[in-house]
């Protein structure tokens, strides 16, 4: 019975983690927002011991800040914040299709690419109907799938974290942007035909223009800021 009771902890420990990720995300818990183990556990009608796990947890992932006397707070990112997440997306990026050129994807990746696919069209639907929430769970899984073409979970499962965090800085912003869409980049189904295609310098153009466009809007912010 007490392997059935962690095994359940643990489930909650996840569900709650999710949950609160996908609340940060939405915008729903805005950057600086403050909260304590009781009032989550308080919110989901269930034990503190499992929120507060999930909580260290997104803390370990950089998505909140922890205060031994005031609870838990999401993490404010700064532009500088997001300035050194597109460099460390861009060299892992680079990585990972350097990685594919030379030595092909891992074995079994077809059906792979035609889910990936499958991402890639949903992100750009949603990009054109300007839906964000959805499009950031399409983009996540969409770079999380790609990335893991190469079959090595250390390399997805980092990028993944850093992709997390690029939206959380970004949400805010560009929900109190006048042009949404402006902020978006939509390029997902090029890319995906150029992997497929294995069109090496096709790939390295559109990456570098995905990374430049999120400089680009992040420069925006600077001078909104100014």
């Amino acid at each position: 019975m007490a392997g059935s009771a962690a095994v359940t902890r643990n489930t909650l420990r996840r569900q709650i983690a999710d949950a609160l990720r996908d609340e940060v995300l939405a915008g729903r818990l805005p950057p600086g927002t403050e909260f304590t183990v009781k009032q989550i556990a308080e919110q989901y009608g269930v034990s503190a011991t499992p929120v507060r796990e999930a909580l260290v947890d997104l803390a370990a992932q950089g998505l909140l800040e922890s205060d031994q006397h005031r609870g838990f707070r999401v993490r404010v990112f700064t532009l500088d914040d997001f300035r050194g997440m597109i460099e460390a997306r861009t060299l892992i990026v680079d990585g990972i299709f350097r990685r594919l050129v030379e030595r092909g994807t891992a074995p079994g990746c077809g059906e792979r690419l035609v889910s990936v696919r499958r991402r890639a069209e949903e992100a750009c639907r949603a990009v054109q109907s300007g839906s964000l929430e959805v499009l950031i769970g399409y983009d996540l899984r969409f770079w999380r799938e790609l990335s893991g073409l190469v079959g090595n979970t250390y390399i997805s499962d980092f990028l993944h974290r850093i992709r997390v965090q690029c939206w959380v800085f970004a949400v805010p912003h560009l929900k109190a942007a006048p042009d949404l869409n402006a902020g978006l980049w939509s390029g997902h189904n090029e890319l995906i035909d150029a992997v497929t295609r294995g069109d090496a310098d096709e790939v390295r153009r559109l990456v570098y223009a995905y990374n430049q466009h999120s400089l680009d809007w992040a420069a925006t912010l600077k001078t909104a800021d100014a």
